[in-house]
């Protein structure tokens, strides 16, 4: 390849990383919005998590060790199970760091093709109504494919619980 081809093509994995690491930091605002119990802003979470994830999407995310796993396909399916998740909390806040994003292929010149995957780091603080905090920290493993019409989409997301830890107001 020669300079201007490499640069070019340069440009377009930076374009590409960039867009992807916002699929991960929407899901963040939307599944906050979900927290909320608000039902407006429940159908803009649900709104979000349509545009990042890809229609038959797979998701599975683990509750640590011998706990439950959850499982949904689709995310209307996901916006059910982080509802019941998240209704003992009167709030929540889900900090999204460390997007790793490794480019697999780029869509060809009909915008066809294209694939990568990703790796997050997650803080999820979630207060309950007497300020119990409950802290869950875990790492996000997708996959990801680009669609003409729609762009970059998650087609799978694993979470995957790596420790946790309850702080009582009376500690």
């Amino acid at each position: 390849m020669g300079f201007n081809e490499e640069s070019g093509h340069q440009a377009a994995v930076s374009m590409a990383t960039q867009q992807i690491e916002y699929l991960r930091k929407k899901y963040g605002l939307a599944t906050d919005l979900i927290g909320s119990k608000v039902p407006e802003s429940i159908e803009e979470g649900r709104a979000i998590y349509r545009a990042i994830f890809a229609p038959e999407v797979k998701i599975s995310a683990s509750n640590g060790g011998d706990g439950p796993t959850f499982d949904a396909v689709g995310a209307d399916a996901w916006v059910d199970v982080v509802v019941h998740a998240l209704q003992p909390f009167a709030v929540t806040q889900h900090l999204i760091g460390t997007q790793l994003v490794t480019i697999n292929s780029l869509p060809n010149s009909e915008g066809m093709g294209g694939s990568a995957s990703m790796v997050s780091y997650v803080q999820a603080w979630h207060a309950d109504p007497g300020g119990v905090v409950d802290i869950f920290i875990g790492t996000y493993r997708d996959k990801v494919a680009f669609t003409p019409q729609l762009g970059w989409q998650i087609i799978e997301m694993r979470l995957e619980k790596v420790s946790g830890h309850t702080l009582s107001p009376h500690q």
